[in-house]
């Protein structure tokens, strides 16, 4: 009796790891974007008890990087226990050199990888294959995916091939296309795969590892006498692997009932015209040879599985011999190379071969560039011209050097009876994880066929998402974007001027729109171009006001559920009544750790769902002409360049848009231009209750709420309330207003929660701010967005009437240099980094880690960094994750180099004759002050003339002009996470202090990788949940700044901005004035803490946090010493540790561990406290030494 399959709804992560789990004893992982979920998934099963096929969990290791990782996997394997590791992309690079090691001593393990970009003039995170075959060389056998369900299938290939070949394997498939697409599969279980692995082999491999009772030698060095000879000795090894993995294929056959081979053809018998690719196109290119076989083309595909070793012979008989033109495509771009790694090895196939067919080769697809049908068909009409465009390029207008094949019109390829959806969402609003629970709903519970897949800009929450979701009768092969939906959703009402929501939509389509407008408001605000579309195409529009909804019911921002509800309800895609069965279902899943109340809230939204309209459509709107867009004077490349992008038509620009800038710079300030308006709520200012503190603007996240000091002429141009200033002398008399920018803010409300207001306000309500709901089209919140364009744009700046370093309040009359960010509602992170821009702004340079704070700093089109009046403004720039206080050493060493050559150059200027005496005394007081910032600031502005006026006639003014931009004393930044500090960049971060050069290294502490998801650093505390600890973290936390303290010679410091705003502003001020290495490490609660009261608290947790003594407030500085005085200075108070076990209970992390584990909670509770309090008494020593 045959066995019944068992079918799940998942992705490729999920699909890889449960297949790795079966065969895998250890884990050796690091986090890394897209392959992190693969570890998680791993380490969740092994924490739940689940059995491997050797009857045990699977024990996983974090390391502190890839290279550490796969140095972890060697060691495991080398002593015997089968060990796999997840990575991708800058972390796949990192495990090269054990590679070769690994391949070379006949090890088994299998590295599963989400195949993704690799950073070359910007960072991209997501698919192609670009550090895949760069790791073609290493030895390690390559095993390639093309959708979830082939990974499903193929992993268990992998791991049974390496077993019996003793050559590892590198198994991949695209990322985010495959690693992060769900799809409903069948299911292999561990009695599937058991009976297939080669008992004997792994026998041999458990006798081959090292033990002390058989003593071997490993790793040995080798002469030229044998070295050669012996590395050849290999080549059988490698030889037998094709046929294993075609064994092996032919097993899962039998099981499955798919065939598989190391190519596999699909199309005509007789094609004239073949494509060969792997991958995700694949599944493409299978619906476009089905089109075109329908019209009676003859033409194919080879789908290639195993890359490494490459076997010709399979190759050649995988082809038709009818083939008179084979097209490769390859998913990487080799500058430099006559073609790419697959187009030369297919091309090197056929090299001998007799009447071998015309091979060109295209590249596609790169950094997860959508590949679409229309794509594929240019490809085969390529194939159908005389002489066929060779090096091609496909999905982008290439009108430089002209490799683009013509673009064509986009067909449905995809068949009948498939219904399509798509969703706009905004980041951290639920939208994506709805619609991931929603598709599951279905897949698991009808006999449709699913598939949903996510796209993302790069700003953290609070950026755009777009689910693309399909439900058919048939296998869905369309592996591409929804480009023609029969239903769309729009959750954010902004995105109705901001993005075509309405492209594709099918005609008798519907839309369902989250709004705060009802009827006739929202008919007449809805923009023409919209309305138009609803009435030519018959469109059904609903609209329900989930934001109202959800505050109604407690759930903050979160209208996921709500929406769902609608989605279901409207499409009938199922049952309504076995959709809200599910749907609660899937809430006690996703919510059930974050305790009852969640949970019954979520509940009330499902059944709120129904709380939907229908508008009316007037048939008249067919004949509306679009609104016309308002005329800017903005700069050409914001209009060309930026705002396409932003707007999410990135996709339509030509190469030549990127003329100049073809190394990845791009301009300051661009974040200013998008003016989003997408938040829900944001603050009023109620000058009467207002003290002048300027505590609101300190903590902004987006420092979207400033104080505007204004001189009485500027302040005829401010329609709105103003008081006058009392304090400082300088700007007493002036007028004030604490000007919002609401259609930058992002509605956290931590501005109206450090209100202190004015108790002696008449009123109950005493504070100077309130959250309101915000409609951006109502006339209040444009008259405010035009009082923002006059207080930035026309009042002059005041900071340099006081000294800005002085105190928070000073501090913040400072233009913000940073603004506008990418980054989470609340963010903790970004005051500290907006702080330091108004100090430091004008002459600072940032050498930025890569992590949450290089993608919401740097994230094409959007740029915070910006410039003051005078063009002025932060330099910045990220290299990579491990190595970012090497690149900012670097920086300042390149600083140095050149200052001296500026001091070389004056000197001699000084002494030649013909100097004049007024250059003279400059260039002498130049060298005397040059580590004195304000000084060189002076001096630069009278110099720089004298040198300007002297470079025709003068060598040494010639020489100066060249080097003008080391004049001012520069202020070097080292910014990262604790990711890069704690764990992959530490060694760096320990030689850069040690160096003794005067950098300033910030450390934004989440206490977890937070940019890929919340995994656990050596920064996590005991006691914590997070991925990679998903029992709660076991050891303490790393004290890094008492690590660098005993150097004796670099300044510490340890700041909580929301718990002393002076003590974080003082210690900023020290290490930055300090004439060496600083190490500042500021506490920032991050989204992934899950804090029960929301972001905007999250400057009350850290005030908290050091209440309680969760975290310590301290400063260690050498100059104290030199003086005589204990360097070290404990800025908290003794904590009150009666408060700390709730403080922990108020974050989810810490919460759910009594949720999941309410037998352990107390005891790492208890111990979690207990080491707060060791730590404090270690501080407490501190400031009793004697010095």
């Amino acid at each position: 009796m045959a066995k019944e399959k068992k079918f799940i709804t998942c992705d490729g992560n999920e699909a890889a790891a449960h297949i790795s789990y079966m065969f895998s004893e250890c884990a050796c992982i690091y986090p890394i974007t897209p392959s992190s979920t693969m570890a998680e998934h791993v380490d969740e099963w092994a924490a739940q008890g689940r059995k491997n096929i050797f009857g045990e969990t699977v024990s996983v290791t974090e390391m502190q990087s890839e290279a550490g990782a796969a140095g972890a996997v060697h060691g495991a394997i080398q002593a015997g226990a089968l060990t796999s590791t997840y990575t991708a992309s800058q972390g796949l690079l990192l495990m090269i050199p054990n590679m070769y090691k690994i391949a070379a001593e006949k090890m088994p393990a299998v590295f599963h990888v989400s195949a993704r970009t690799l950073a070359s003039h910007a960072l991209c995170i997501f698919g192609d294959h670009q550090d895949v075959y760069a790791c073609r060389q290493t030895g390690f056998a390559m095993l390639a995916e093309g959708s979830v369900q082939e990974v499903m299938d193929l992993a268990g290939v992998a791991h049974l091939a390496t077993i019996k070949s003793q050559v590892p394997f590198l198994n991949f498939f695209d990322g985010f296309r495959t690693s992060h697409e769900i799809q409903k599969i069948e299911k292999l279980e561990n009695e599937d795969l058991a009976p297939l692995i080669d008992q004997k082999m792994l026998a041999e491999f458990r006798n081959r590892a090292l033990n002390p009772n058989k003593p071997v030698m490993r790793g040995m060095a080798e002469n030229p006498d044998t070295f050669f000879t012996h590395r050849e000795s290999c080549n059988a090894m490698y030889d037998a692997v094709p046929e294993i993995v075609e064994e092996y294929m032919n097993e899962i056959s039998k099981i499955t009932g798919r065939k598989y081979g190391l190519f596999d053809y699909y199309g005509a018998p007789d094609a004239d015209r073949v494509i060969i690719a792997m991958g995700s196109v694949t599944e493409c290119i299978r619906e476009v040879i089905d089109f075109l076989a329908a019209k009676g083309e003859k033409v194919g595909m080879v789908a290639v599985h195993l890359y490494r070793p490459f076997s010709a012979k399979h190759l050649l008989a995988a082809v038709p011999k009818s083939a008179k033109v084979v097209t490769v495509l390859d998913r990487t771009k080799e500058p430099g190379a006559t073609g790419e790694p697959l187009y030369l090895d297919v091309r090197d196939a056929y090299f001998e071969e007799k009447n071998a067919p015309v091979i060109v080769g295209g590249r596609y697809g790169l950094g997860s560039k959508d590949t679409t049908p229309a794509q594929i068909l240019s490809v085969y009409e390529n194939m159908s011209l005389n002489t066929p465009k060779n090096h091609f390029t496909i999905g982008i207008v290439d009108d430089v050097t002209f490799t683009s094949l013509p673009q064509k019109e986009e067909v449905a390829v995809g068949g009948e009876g498939m219904f399509e959806a798509k969703f706009y969402g905004l980041g951290a609003d639920g939208t994506v994880g709805a619609n991931k629970n929603s598709v599951k709903i279905i897949g698991d519970n009808t006999n449709k066929h699913c598939q949903a897949y996510f796209s993302y800009d790069s700003k953290k929450s609070g950026g755009f998402t777009c689910s693309h979701l399909r439900f058919g009768d048939n296998p869905i092969r369309s592996t591409y974007l929804v480009n023609t939906p029969n239903f769309v959703a729009c959750h954010v009402q902004a995105y109705l001027n901001m993005y075509d929501v309405t492209r594709g939509l099918q005609k008798n389509g519907t839309f369902l729109l989250n709004t705060i407008w009802e009827g006739e408001e929202l008919a007449k605000n809805l923009p023409n171009k919209v309305k138009a579309y609803f009435a030519k195409n018959n469109i059904k529009v609903y609209y329900i006001n989930a934001t109202k909804i959800a505050q109604e019911i407690g759930l903050g921002n979160r209208t996921n559920t709500i929406l769902q509800s609608a989605f279901f309800r409207i499409t009938g895609v199922i049952p309504v009544d076995l959709a809200i069965e599910q749907m609660k279902k899937f809430i006690v899943k996703s919510y059930g750790k974050k305790g009852e109340d969640v949970v019954n809230k979520n509940y009330s939204a499902v059944d709120r769902g129904g709380e939907y309209k229908e508008l009316a459509i007037d048939a008249a709107w067919a004949n509306l002409a679009a609104d016309t867009a308002p005329a800017n004077n903005d700069p050409e490349f914001i209009n060309k360049v930026v705002r396409p992008i932003n707007a999410q038509d990135g996709d339509l620009l030509p190469v030549s848009a990127f003329k100049d800038i073809e190394d990845g710079t791009w301009y300051a300030g661009t974040a200013a231009y998008e003016k989003r308006g997408v938040s829900a709520f944001v603050p009023v200012w109620n000058a009467d209750n207002c003290i002048q503190c300027n505590k609101c603007a300190f903590v902004c996240p987006h420092a979207c709420i400033r104080p505007i000091v204004m001189t009485d002429e500027e302040a005829k141009g401010m329609n709105g309330e103003m008081i006058e200033m009392k304090a400082p002398a300088a700007m007493k008399g002036m007028k004030f207003r604490m000007q919002v920018g609401v259609m930058d803010c992002l509605g956290c409300g931590n501005c109206v929660d450090v209100c202190p207001g004015n108790p002696k306000a008449e009123g109950d309500y005493k504070l100077a701010l309130k959250m309101v709901p915000f409609d951006p089209e109502s006339d209040a919140a444009k008259l405010e967005a035009n009082n923002w364009e006059y207080a930035v744009k026309k009042v002059s700046s005041k900071q340099n009437l006081v000294d800005i370093t002085s105190n928070p309040k000073n501090s913040q009359f400072a233009t913000p240099l940073f603004e506008f960010s990418g980054a989470c509602s609340g963010c903790g992170e970004t005051p500290y980094v907006k702080l330091i821009s108004q100090l430091y702004g004008d002459r600072e340079i940032v050498a930025n880690a890569t992590g949450c704070s290089s993608i919401y700093s740097g994230s094409i089109p959007s740029t915070p960094y910006t410039t003051n009046e005078k063009g002025q403004g932060p330099a910045w720039a990220n290299s990579l994750f491990e190595d970012f206080c090497e690149f900012g050493l670097g920086m300042q060493l390149a600083n140095e180099k050149m200052r001296e050559r500026i001091e070389r150059v004056m000197t001699e200027a000084i002494a030649a004759d013909c100097t004049p005496a007024e250059a003279k005394e400059l260039f002498a007081a130049w060298i005397e002050n040059k580590d004195n910032a304000d000084k060189t600031k002076e001096l630069a502005e009278k110099i720089i003339p004298v040198i300007e006026a002297g470079k025709d006639k003068c060598n040494h003014c010639k020489q100066l002009v060249e080097l003008e931009g080391y004049l001012i004393k520069r202020s070097q930044w080292i910014i990262g996470g604790d990711g890069a500090s704690y764990d992959i960049g530490y060694g760096g971060l320990d030689h850069v202090i040690a160096s003794g050069k005067d950098v300033n290294i910030l450390v934004l502490d989440t206490e977890v990788y937070s940019n890929t998801g919340g995994q656990s650093s050596k920064a996590t505390p005991l006691g914590a949940i997070a991925k990679f600890a998903a029992s709660g973290k076991r050891v303490r936390k790393k004290d890094l700044g008492m690590i660098a303290t005993t150097y004796g010679y670099v300044y510490v410091a340890q700041i909580a901005m929301g718990a002393d705003q002076a003590q974080c502003l003082k210690a900023i001020r020290e290490a930055e004035a300090y004439p060496g290495p600083s190490l500042i490490i500021a506490y920032a609660p991050c989204i992934n803490h899950g804090l029960k009261a929301g972001m905007g608290k999250a400057q009350a947790e850290e005030a908290k946090a050091v209440e309680c003594g969760y975290w310590h407030l301290w400063r260690f500085n050498p100059a104290l010493e030199e003086e005589g005085k204990n360097p070290f200075i404990l800025d908290s108070k003794e904590p009150d540790y009666s408060k700390f076990q709730d403080f922990l209970k108020g974050e989810v992390r810490y919460a759910s561990v009594m949720k999941q584990y309410p037998n352990e909670a107390q005891e790492l509770f208890d111990a979690s406290e207990e080491m707060a309090k060791k730590r404090y008494q270690s501080y407490v020593r501190m400031t009793k030494m004697e010095y």
